[in-house]
């Protein structure tokens, strides 16, 4: 599938998606980095609806979904009710190997938001991205292609701030020495 003209409605969508999702990735705060995803993920879903990618947008609504039930609960009731409509959507619509890329992109990022926080939840997020990123260059979208790079970029830039953040002290005793 080639990808519609740079700066085609669906393209421009998919840069909206784009830097909403390098604001997200770039939060120290769990919670804002949740709303913040739920925004780039509805913005996502309008994108690859207007690319004609039905898998991919209903997937990126789930995303969405997910992310702003995740402010308000950690239930894991709710997030294997996400998982299982997000799989039950996979057996329904997903018709090769690359249509399962949403699917387990948006499963991973729901075990990561519903069962862990800080560094773990984002690391599982990373798993996430690379699934996505897959995606994104089969459909042709330019914008998330982008995303999913600074994404990428962005959250493993942020996941090492948390962990040097976490580690400050026994790096600081290791150059200092005993006492």
């Amino acid at each position: 599938m080639s990808a519609p003209a740079p700066f085609s409605l669906p393209q421009i969508v998919g840069y909206v998606a784009f830097l909403l999702g390098v604001t997200s990735f770039l939060q120290r705060s769990d919670r804002r980095l949740r709303g913040m995803i739920g925004a780039q993920a509805f913005t996502y879903a309008v994108h690859f609806f207007l690319l004609g990618s039905t898998v991919a947008a209903v997937a990126s609504l789930i995303t969405s979904t997910r992310a702003f039930l995740s402010l308000a609960t950690r239930s894991r009731v709710v997030a294997v009710a996400i998982l299982a409509v997000n799989l039950g959507f996979g057996l329904l619509t997903a018709k090769s190997a690359a249509g399962w890329l949403p699917i387990a992109a948006t499963s991973a990022g729901t075990i990561a938001f519903f069962w862990f926080t800080g560094l773990r939840m984002r690391l599982i997020l990373l798993l996430s991205t690379a699934c996505w990123l897959t995606n994104d260059v089969i459909v042709g979208s330019i914008g998330g292609t982008m995303l999913e790079l600074f994404i990428g970029a962005a959250n493993t830039t942020t996941c090492y701030r948390i962990w040097r953040a976490g580690h400050a002290h026994e790096i600081e005793a290791a150059l200092l020495g005993p006492e």
